[in-house]
């Protein structure tokens, strides 16, 4: 069994398995080499060599635990026909919602359009690098997805004044996520994923009021989902406020936190195995921070069944060197 899955399945306390959100990308060399000849990131996730070759990137440098599928949680707007392009510094910009064409979509031509992903994980999970690791699999949560595609842009600090006006929009919308979101999992379960993240991005946007519409049941049908495929299933509901909640009425196989987070806290709160923490801006700094704040984490959950992370994606300016020192940390701890 691998280490991932011997913390979240057997709930190991030995062991620290580290994988890092991000660590396929924009703070590797290499990577920059591949993204200046493919300036169109949609295409470049479509393109099953490159993005295969891109997931084993950080794997061949560093002695990570697990690879994470280079892809994007746009990839499922995109799949339902609706417009996605990236532009350079300002993020994603999606096109208007035709929810009358979203609601006819037909599952084979949805599978179809983002086939390739599927590819590039299957190429990924066969790759004798991969041997005694994971293969991460993802998905965006559906109220993350629903932000991107009626906001039809990061929201970055709030949502449009009329985001909520629309009821039948909202939930026909929320029908079609789950049911294309499910269809994604199983696709990338049956290429070689042995574990699914949920991103919840924007989870933080919500009102206490809000998260039982909008986050715990739609997520939770997705998790029970996962479960019924045997495959471990780790939740990313950035910036809530309650994680414990989150965690009684969810119930993920694992969670993953963030940097606001204080882990003492979250240590006496959850007990399902726990993910990350780290602030990505350490890596900004210093060897001897790194290994001060690394260790700190370590030592808190070093009871507790935990998955070394950061809290949140790793920053492009980050040395290739000091994410090095920061695996070996945690690997020599």
């Amino acid at each position: 069994m691998t280490p991932l899955h011997q913390v979240i399945k057997e709930k190991n306390t030995k062991i620290n398995p580290v994988w890092i959100m991000r660590q396929a990308g924009r703070y590797l060399p290499e990577f920059m080499t591949i993204r200046k000849l493919n300036p169109n990131f949609i295409n470049l996730c479509l393109n099953e060599e490159l993005s295969s070759e891109i997931t084993l990137q950080p794997l061949k440098r560093f002695n990570l635990d697990a690879a994470i599928i280079f892809s994007d949680i746009l990839m499922l707007p995109y799949g339902l026909n609706q417009e996605v392009k990236f532009v350079k510094g300002f993020g994603p910009k999606l096109g208007k919602v035709n929810i009358n064409e979203m609601s006819k979509l037909d599952e084979v031509d949805f599978v179809q359009k983002i086939n390739p992903v599927y590819k590039a994980i299957r190429k990924v999970s066969e790759n004798s690098l991969l041997k005694n690791k994971n293969t991460i699999g993802f998905v965006g949560a559906p109220w993350t997805l629903l932000v991107y595609i009626i906001n039809q842009q990061s929201p970055k600090k709030n949502l449009k004044k009329d985001f909520f006006k629309d009821d039948f929009l909202i939930n026909r919308t929320l029908l079609i996520l789950e049911k294309f979101l499910k269809l994604h999992i199983k696709n990338q379960i049956d290429n070689g994923a042995d574990v699914i993240q949920i991103f919840d991005s924007w989870a933080g946007l919500l009102e206490e009021k809000d998260l039982p519409n909008y986050v715990y049941s739609p997520t939770l049908n997705l998790v029970n989902y996962v479960k019924s495929l045997n495959t471990p299933v780790i939740c990313f509901p950035r910036e809530i406020k309650n994680y414990k909640k989150f965690c009684n009425i969810v119930n993920p196989d694992a969670v993953s936190i963030d940097y606001n987070i204080d882990p003492k806290k979250i240590l006496n709160d959850i007990n399902i195995p726990i993910q990350g923490g780290l602030d990505p801006k350490i890596l900004l700094t210093d060897k001897e921070t790194i290994k001060k704040k690394a260790t700190r984490y370590l030592d808190i959950f070093k009871d507790h069944p935990y998955i070394f992370n950061l809290g949140h994606g790793v920053l492009p300016e980050t040395d290739p060197n000091m994410f090095e020192y920061m695996v070996n940390t945690v690997k020599n701890y």
